[in-house]
């Protein structure tokens, strides 16, 4: 039979390994927001790009106008997220896009496509009624898999 001190002493060292096993289980994330040096945007409380292992999580990038132009705006400007850490469009793996006026979208699609060169990632398109900036009409983020050392 285990006495009382023996038992504490037990659930005592259990309780530390645990939280020891939690602080190794911490991930660690690099980030990049459009060459701001403090990684982040802290007005609104999010990053452009987070890096976690050999994943890519972009935050959306936004336009103005649903054209040709507004359209090949978005994708440089998340090829520039993409390039901060090495990667390229041929790295996406789902994209989701969000406009005011998917009929734009579908009409415009070749300005998109061109960035992928055929080589197209799982994507989900939505329209809705707005997006957080108000006078944006489409919006578009990424994830990204890049090869592991």
């Amino acid at each position: 039979m285990i006495n009382n001190k023996l038992l504490f002493a037990l659930m005592l060292m259990l309780s530390q390994s645990s939280f020891l096993l939690a602080q190794t289980r911490d991930i660690n994330k690099e980030k990049w927001h459009w060459d701001n040096p403090l990684k982040q945007d802290t007005a609104a409380g999010y990053v452009q790009v987070v890096k976690v292992e050999n994943v890519l999580y972009i935050s959306g990038a936004v336009a103005l106008e649903v054209t040709p132009e507004g359209i090949t705006n978005v994708y440089k400007a998340l090829e520039r997220s993409l390039n901060s850490f090495g990667a390229s469009f041929q790295h996406v793996v789902k994209e989701n896009l969000y406009t005011t006026d998917i009929e734009a979208m579908k009409k415009f699609n070749f300005a998109r496509k061109s960035f992928y060169k055929n080589d197209f990632p799982a994507a989900t398109w939505v329209q809705v009624s707005r997006l957080y900036m108000a006078e944006a009409k489409l919006e578009v983020e990424l994830i990204a898999h890049m090869p592991k050392n």
